[in-house]
């Protein structure tokens, strides 16, 4: 089995993942404003969601990937941590802490 390297998959691979994780992070914004905890639209606000969304996305892509897991559980785990945004990084910097022993 070829090691695993961020610059071997295709693009397609990353526009997939990133348009998943982005529709997540869409939903979010969409639930944000029905709930009245974000203006009606803004766009600023909505371009901030998406592009935090996609890189949460590719972050829980390359995790998915290191750990094996089938394409169907990643892809939930992709849009998943896409509608949590920052959220899911927060985790994620929480999980790292705790493994390099740091308070």
């Amino acid at each position: 089995m070829p090691e695993k390297d961020p610059t071997s998959y295709q693009l397609l691979t990353y526009a997939w993942v990133m348009a998943l994780a982005s529709w997540g992070g869409l939903v979010n914004y969409i639930r944000k404003v029905k709930a009245g905890k974000a203006e009606k639209f803004s766009l600023m606000e909505l371009v901030g969601e998406i592009v935090i969304s996609a890189f949460t996305g590719v972050l829980t892509f390359w995790l998915c990937e290191l750990a094996n897991f089938p394409d169907l559980l990643t892809a939930a785990f992709v849009g998943v941590s896409g509608h949590m945004g920052s959220r899911a990084i927060a985790l994620m910097e929480d999980s790292f802490k705790k493994k390099m022993g740091v308070r």
